[in-house]
């Protein structure tokens, strides 16, 4: 995305590029006027924007083994062996309570088959299963399909083909490449031998492998395009041509891939920024901006209001979003691979109650549940700091991300029952530090995680109309 600096700098020089710009190759192919190229760009950002963000992370995760965040290769899980902390950079908010294990599926060649094991019943894990499209397309684990062992086919787009026996169910992926997202909870620091013997019974093989049959050819490979956080803000729309060649076309996405296909974006297409025009560079860099400008309002505005906190729906399957892509956007922005609401809940705050900024530097806050009234939730809920900025974990002096419902044993409640938590960047003395939140000296980023939200009353569903209303972030007297 264009700086502020990058469109002065190109407002600065219409007037003497304008009149030297050699015509762009795409004049010949009815290149649309600026206004609508810039109409264009607008939507083609908010639509593009979750397909490069998950592409990125994809080239970084599976793609590329130089990289700080590279996992495994396709097909293989990566068990990681401790959950997320401020070093792990590649995914916006990311989730401290639940040690991840990553899978790629590469299902070009031929289906995938994911095995789970027998899970004790009182914890917690889940497999979310998501596309090119970051549509949630099915889930394994706790909630969805309990507790025991099973196997499940993961198929790609195109496949047509019976259940084959020993798979409990099969799921349908909109595109050819899927991210697998394992969650297993955590339940102290002490339970992580425990975590992994659950994260060593998680298993991935080709459906041939399954069947005990002959694999298919081998797919083609692919010279992915390297993402690069510099080479997207440079050419965001160079890197959405490389996501949709891995995106097929549907029903809903027909419209807007078309209007991408006038300014020369798309799979196969070569778009190069530096190349146009300066008056259509400096519409379209205007359009990516207001493009941005719209996912950033959504995802602050989208949701309900309730004490300061947003709490709303964000994330969900094909159906769901049916073709919404500024919400699609907004929940990208807001944290990428966020789970359905019936999986877990995301509310979330910048600001108190008042709508004043969260900013450790200048106040100390708290949050207190009344007695009896902590999150409501069939496995276990969550509070974690992120820096207001970068939505980042922070380094802090006692490694502490966030404070959970496994932790209350620990914690100290109120004389009435109630339950408060210190949010400060410096400790709150030694009788109060087991109920710490560590923040940044600066702005600040919280999210509320429920997971496996009650259905029933006292509950936060059906999403911002539920009984159930987290507590408002107060500046601490």
């Amino acid at each position: 995305m264009l700086t502020k600096r990058d469109l002065l700098r190109s407002a600065a020089v219409i007037a003497a590029g304008a009149a030297i710009a050699k015509p762009s190759l795409l004049s010949a192919q009815s290149y649309p006027g600026i206004v609508e190229a810039k109409d264009i760009a607008e939507e083609g950002f908010i639509y593009g924007l979750p397909l490069v963000m998950n592409y990125a992370v994809m080239y970084e995760f599976a793609v590329d083994p130089k990289s700080s965040q590279f996992k495994a290769p396709f097909n293989k899980i990566e068990n990681l062996n401790h959950v997320a902390t401020y070093e792990d950079t590649a995914v916006v908010t990311p989730n401290s309570d639940t040690p991840y294990s990553i899978l790629w599926l590469d299902l070009r060649a031929e289906p995938m088959v994911i095995s789970v094991p027998e899970v004790a019943e009182d914890r917690y894990y889940s497999v979310q299963l998501i596309d090119g499209n970051t549509y949630n397309f099915g889930y394994i684990g706790s909630r969805a399909t309990g507790n025991k062992a099973g196997s499940y086919l993961v198929v790609g787009p195109g496949w047509k083909g019976e259940k084959p026996s020993g798979v409990k169910r099969i799921f349908s992926s909109t595109t050819p490449f899927v991210f697998a997202n394992f969650r297993t909870q955590l339940i102290n620091a002490e339970d992580m031998p425990n975590v992994e013997k659950v994260q060593a019974g998680y298993n991935v093989q080709p459906l041939s492998a399954f069947l005990k049959q002959l694999a298919p050819p081998a797919p083609s490979k692919i010279d992915f395009l390297p993402a690069t956080t510099q080479g997207i803000k440079d050419n965001f729309f160079d890197y959405l041509d490389a996501a949709l060649e891995f995106v097929p076309p549907t029903e809903e996405d027909a419209a807007i891939r078309a209007k991408l296909a006038r300014i020369g974006v798309g799979p196969g297409k070569a778009f190069d920024f530096k190349d146009l025009p300066v008056a259509h560079k400096l519409e379209i860099g205007l359009g990516m901006k207001d493009g941005d400008d719209k996912v950033t309002k959504f995802a602050a505005t989208g949701t309900r209001n309730i004490n300061g906190w947003s709490v709303g729906s964000f994330f969900g399957d094909r159906a769901f979003y049916r073709g919404d892509w500024l919400k699609r956007a907004a929940a990208a922005k807001a944290g990428l691979y966020g789970n359905d609401s019936v999986e877990a809940m995301y509310p979330f705050t910048r600001t108190n109650a008042k709508g004043e900024t969260l900013d450790a530097s200048k106040h100390n806050y708290t949050i207190t549940f009344p007695a009896g009234q902590l999150p409501p939730v069939n496995s276990f809920w969550s509070v974690t700091m992120y820096d207001g900025k970068s939505q980042l974990l922070i380094k802090n002096p006692i490694n502490r991300y966030l404070i959970n419902s496994p932790m209350l044993p620990s914690m100290k409640k109120n004389e009435d029952g109630s339950l408060t938590l210190y949010i400060q960047k410096d400790s709150p003395g030694t009788g109060r530090e087991a109920n710490w939140l560590p923040a940044p000296n600066d702005t600040i980023y919280l999210v509320m995680r429920l997971y496996w939200p009650k259905s029933e009353a006292p509950s936060i569903l059906p999403a911002g109309e539920g009984s159930w209303q987290p507590p408002a972030v107060v500046a601490a007297n």
